[in-house]
């Protein structure tokens, strides 16, 4: 076994551990646990003695301390599973090596091309070693690479004791792609302080805040009856939901909208003539953003039903996430360690924001304060999904300057 970063994003990347949101399980597949379970062995094989896989899927590792100071423990943390939206399975990655420049062609599905226009930040990856699919899967650097990166640093820091570092605790989690990533982490066991998802994009970045969001569930009831007779009666369920999703405004949906402006989205439809049923994603940085945007939802809504007097729906709000700033606001040693460690490792840091969540999300408001670094990815879940190895290794060494930094000022 080589223990490169890029050897062991090839290894992990191969394992099929895309999540299922339709299954009511923790984790939501089994398959997930094939690579839970290779980490684990690779976590002991270094030495990390308490490193085991639990019931629910979760990875937990330590990196004892080192010094005699008390020191914060802080925790690095990636996730295991693949998105839903585009097939994992037989993972096929490719490197372009010493990149020239140019849009990249992908060998198994010529109609795929990783664009330069679409892709900017390959105009800083010339003379690098870019990893992409045949163009039939995605990659899964979302989050092997974060995997990866937290596994390499990990074997350095063991290796090489003369590095001065606090404990410092791994996490892996399952199911992060549908929302359910953290339902089941044991924070008590896990015994950290304060945190760093490593799932972000490009190299440099350290984000500390995501949208806050919630789902939204419409059912409709309409009214059936035989088409033959249906004239002045029948009030086809199927019909209303099509109108309330005529109905959105164009300029709050994900295609239009970038920034820090949120956005309403439907995400499935199903239904009858009798019943049919709506779900969105609601996203917005401010709570109160959320609120008029679910309530602009039910007025169209409203709008709607008043043609359709014998028909009624419900109305389900559920909160998915909220934005962790207002969390990392309390500590902001966490994000000044985290820009810190980026200039050491060689890069002007860029603090921004996710329009999206992450573990840490939820993380932070469970009581772990967690902010998110870059992994070194781009062109999340879809065959388009590119890394280069050179960003994996700044990846690991600011995650390792990270681990003494928060030494040093302890």
């Amino acid at each position: 076994m080589t223990d490169t970063v890029t050897d062991r994003f090839l290894r992990y990347v191969v394992i099929d551990t895309q999540s299922d949101p339709k299954s009511s399980t923790q984790p939501s597949t089994e398959k997930q646990k094939n690579l839970a379970r290779i980490l684990v062995e690779e976590l002991m094989a270094i030495g990390l003695t308490d490193a085991h896989l639990d019931e629910h899927g979760y990875v937990y590792a330590t990196i004892p301390s080192n010094v005699d100071k008390p020191v914060p423990v802080i925790c690095f943390c990636s996730h295991m599973d693949t998105a839903p939206d585009f097939t994992g399975a037989n993972v096929k990655p490719q490197i372009v090596r010493n990149y020239a420049g140019g849009d990249i062609r992908l060998s198994g599905d010529p109609q795929q091309v990783i664009r330069v226009s679409d892709n900017p930040e390959l105009g800083n990856q010339i003379a690098n070693d870019i990893i992409t699919t045949d163009g039939t899967t995605l990659l899964g650097a979302d989050d092997k690479a974060g995997l990866a990166e937290i596994m390499t640093a990990a074997q350095f820091l063991v290796d090489n004791p003369d590095v001065r570092h606090g404990a410092i605790k791994l996490l892996f989690t399952p199911d992060e792609e549908i929302g359910r990533g953290v339902d089941k982490v044991d924070l008590k066991k896990l015994g950290a302080e304060f945190g760093y998802t490593v799932d972000g994009e490009t190299a440099g970045h350290i984000e500390d805040e995501t949208f806050s969001a919630d789902g939204v569930e419409i059912t409709i009831r309409g009214v059936a009856i035989h088409p033959g007779f249906a004239k002045g009666k029948m009030e086809n369920a199927i019909k209303i939901a099509g109108a309330i999703i005529d109905r959105l405004p164009k300029d709050i949906a994900p295609e239009t909208t970038a920034g820090r402006d949120g956005f309403v989205h439907p995400i499935g439809v199903t239904g009858s003539m009798e019943k049919a049923t709506l779900g969105f994603i609601v996203r917005d940085f401010d709570e109160a953003g959320l609120a008029v945007k679910e309530a602009m939802l039910e007025d169209i809504v409203n709008g709607v039903m008043a043609d359709f007097p014998g028909s009624s729906y419900t109305f389900e709000v559920k909160q998915q996430y909220r934005n962790m700033k207002a969390i990392l606001d309390r500590h902001p040693e966490i994000v000044e360690n985290a820009m810190e460690a980026i200039r050491r490792a060689g890069m002007v840091p860029v603090r921004g924001s996710i329009r999206g969540g992450t573990d840490g999300s939820r993380l932070s408001y469970m009581g772990l304060p967690c902010a998110n670094i870059f992994a070194g990815g781009h062109a999340f879940h879809s065959p388009l999904e590119w890394i280069s190895r050179q960003d994996m290794d700044k990846s690991v060494r600011t995650l390792v300057e990270l681990a003494k930094i928060w030494e040093e000022r302890a």
